[in-house]
């Protein structure tokens, strides 16, 4: 790492496409004046946004490490951070930041900081990383070597965050990890919130329509209505997570989003396990709030259509504020599983483009072509 000699330290925030890039120039806007107001001693900071996927074709982090120095090399750098929203492992662990203080190299895994605050959480952790690797000229950071330590969200008793270990053969100086179970549900909240599952309401047209239309055609048929009066909320709940989890199974066996492991180490086990759990809640996530956009348009479908003396005269019932709100149960329900039989109209690439980030999509279908392009035994 150099340092300008117009005391000008020059910071270039590496970033994959989409999400990362969106977080490093939101971050860009603020980043340099908070990074001067903390050095003091009249340092000042440049700070460049550059997005390109430089974690295409590989999660392996010596190799990405490697690519972000060569990328280095053909800049006039000081600091290089890198973002990315793949989860990252090392030694079994899940990588928050690895650091390489004598190149000025930093890489960061934007889902180990969580889903929530990660605006703030990301932009604390690059202050951290370029005081870290700016040496001893910036108030704070001490020499160089792995006993440098990291303050911020890498903080308080309360974190997961801890230093993790380095291998004598490896570039890195100073690596953090998260651990344990409550760092794994960080790493897969934020996987989640990278793959933004609010998005497979819109992406999955032909499915919510054929929905809405035995939705429709359920509310006004009289055989649903007698049956909507004799469950009881036991059986409607069973009924909910029924259809939930049917459409849930349906999206993700019809469109093939289950990953499988083509290697034995421990860190493929454990991406394997991080992205299909995160899958299942992502879709998850998209399936109930379907569900729960159903169940509002049936309710109003019904105050609408239904008229109390012809539902009175075949269910014996008066058609009341929790009459209404029971049909409308029992008719999300069903047109769920009518969703689900209609998922079978979209496109496979239009299921994953619903449920997977821009940057998941492409690591999916670069693992797609290595299966197709291996020769059949």
């Amino acid at each position: 790492m150099r340092v300008s000699s117009e005391d000008v330290t020059v910071v270039a925030l590496l970033a994959d496409p989409d999400a990362p890039t969106e977080v490093a120039r939101r971050m860009a806007r603020v980043l340099p004046a908070r990074l001067a107001d903390k050095a003091g001693q009249g340092r000042r900071f440049d700070v460049e946004v550059v997005s390109e996927p430089f974690t295409a074709g590989t999660e392996d982090l010596s190799t990405l490490m490697d690519r972000i120095m060569d990328r280095a090399s053909a800049e006039d750098w000081d600091i290089v951070v890198a973002l990315t929203d793949l989860p990252m492992h090392s030694h079994g662990r899940k990588l928050v930041v690895n650091l390489d203080q004598e190149h000025g190299l930093a890489l960061l895994s934007l889902p180990t900081l969580g889903a929530f605050r990660l605006q703030k959480r990301a932009r604390r952790a690059v202050e951290e990383a370029v005081f870290a690797l700016a040496g001893p000229q910036v108030p704070g950071a001490g020499e160089r070597g792995g006993d440098q330590q990291l303050r911020g969200p890498f903080a308080g008793r309360l974190t997961p965050i801890h230093p993790g270990p380095v291998d004598e053969d490896e570039s890195a100086d100073l690596r953090y990890v998260v651990s344990g179970p409550r760092g794994y549900m960080t790493v897969l909240a934020g996987m989640v919130r990278a793959n933004r599952p609010w998005r497979l309401v819109p992406g999955l047209s032909k499915a919510m329509a054929a929905a809405l239309a035995t939705g429709a055609v359920a509310t006004v048929n009289s055989t649903v209505w007698s049956l909507a009066e004799a469950l009881s909320a036991p059986r409607l709940v069973i009924a909910t997570v029924g259809s939930v989890a049917l459409m849930i199974g349906w999206l993700i066996v019809d469109a093939q989003l289950w990953h499988r492991s083509d290697g034995t180490s421990l860190e493929s086990k454990l991406r394997t396990r991080l992205y299909n759990a995160s899958t299942v809640l992502t879709v998850g996530i998209g399936v109930v709030v379907c569900y729960v956009g159903l169940m509002v348009i049936n309710l109003v479908w019904a105050l609408f259509i239904l008229n109390d003396q012809v539902f009175a005269s075949m269910t014996r019932s008066p058609l009341d504020a929790t009459e209404f709100l029971t049909l409308s149960w029992f008719v999300a329900s069903t047109a769920t599983v009518g969703g689900a039989l209609g998922s079978g109209l979209e496109s496979d690439e239009a299921i994953r483009a619903a449920a997977y980030s821009k940057r998941e999509q492409e690591r999916r279908q670069m693992l797609q072509d290595e299966r197709d392009e291996q020769p059949s035994e």
